[in-house]
């Protein structure tokens, strides 16, 4: 009987996915934006070696040059396994997923990288529905031959750079007393316009996001602009306790979810390959629903003042001050 379920990370490990890869019996395909781990690479090889054909799609070198794949890309072709850099229409593959043996998908926000599997806070569901495993196939395939891949109007599954901004703006549109979100990035003007809509009609938002300091140089802008907007409307933002945040979740009325690799930014939308999927039965909703709950009541206020900001950026002052538009003087004598 087809069914889904969910796995949370790091309450889970790795152990799901080692045994799926160790259960293969005829086909693994992999879909990864970081594919670093060295168990999940072993097992990779060694259903290789059993006899299960295995296909990779990793993502390219970025345009710096830096390859964060290199070293997994070439102890899995010294295998003998089929890979590939993946399709270049598109500036990132950020999708995660795995299909096994054409029947079981696995939908991630997590790579396959140890900090992944033992510090950030991830989801994966595991679908054995046939819609949606051959829509990942299907992809897949496009992906591998370099051809474009449409979902179509009836997609089963969210995909970016197609259906993925309507969908997820619909998803915002129809919660009607709650909204959990775990995004590391607020970015897209839609999304941002959608969350803010649900406050206005009354829905109680929860935001959770990553603290200003943990973002890259250059992406302050970007990274903190859409907060202050959500927190200036009374929106709820936090930072989780304990764990890193690396979830790209929603959870509506604690009875639907999307879970997946969509960051809440233009460029997740338009220029990246993404997947995401959306939940609802009892047991998956229920489980997420405890997992953000918890996370919530172990989490702290996000401080997006400009004060809150520059003590968190302390040793970027200047960067904060020229990208935020924060006036050492008006800040000194306000």
């Amino acid at each position: 009987m087809a069914d889904r379920t969910l796995l949370v990370m790091p309450d889970d490990t790795g152990g799901p996915i080692l045994d799926a890869l160790a259960g293969a019996r005829k086909s693994i395909l992999v879909k990864m934006f970081l594919f670093t781990d060295p168990g999940l690479i072993g097992a990779t090889v060694d259903a290789h070696r059993r006899g299960v054909k295995v296909r990779v799609l990793l993502n390219a070198a970025r345009r710096s040059g830096e390859d964060d794949n290199a070293e997994s890309r070439r102890r899995l072709v010294a295998a003998g396994i089929d890979v590939k850099d993946a399709n270049p229409t598109f500036e990132l593959t950020h999708e995660k997923s795995m299909v096994v043996d054409g029947t079981t998908a696995f939908v991630m926000s997590l790579n396959w990288d140890p900090k992944n599997l033992s510090e950030t806070r991830d989801y994966a569901i595991v679908t054995s529905h046939p819609h949606e495993v051959g829509e990942i196939v299907a992809c897949f395939e496009a992906d591998w031959h370099r051809k474009k891949f449409s979902p179509g109007e009836n997609a089963h599954l969210i995909w970016c750079n197609t259906n993925g901004r309507e969908r997820i703006a619909r998803f915002i549109d129809g919660a009607r007393e709650s909204l959990h979100v775990q995004n590391e990035r607020y970015q897209d003007e839609v999304i941002i316009e959608r969350l803010v809509r649900a406050r206005e009609r009354g829905v109680k938002v929860y935001v959770m996001a990553k603290p200003a300091h943990t973002l890259k140089k250059g992406k302050l802008l970007e990274g903190v602009g859409g907060l202050r907007i959500l927190q200036d409307v009374g929106v709820k933002v936090h930072k989780v306790k304990g764990l890193k945040l690396h979830a790209k979740t929603l959870l509506a009325d604690g009875v639907r979810g999307v879970i997946g690799s969509i960051n809440l930014a233009p460029g997740s939308f338009d220029h990246r390959r993404e997947l995401a999927i959306e939940v609802h039965e009892d047991h998956v909703v229920d489980r997420l629903r405890h997992v953000l709950h918890h996370d919530w009541e172990h989490s702290h206020p996000l401080d997006l003042s400009d004060e809150g900001l520059l003590a968190d950026l302390a040793d970027r002052e200047e960067e904060a001050e020229q990208q935020l538009a924060i006036a050492r003087h008006h800040r000194k004598h306000r």
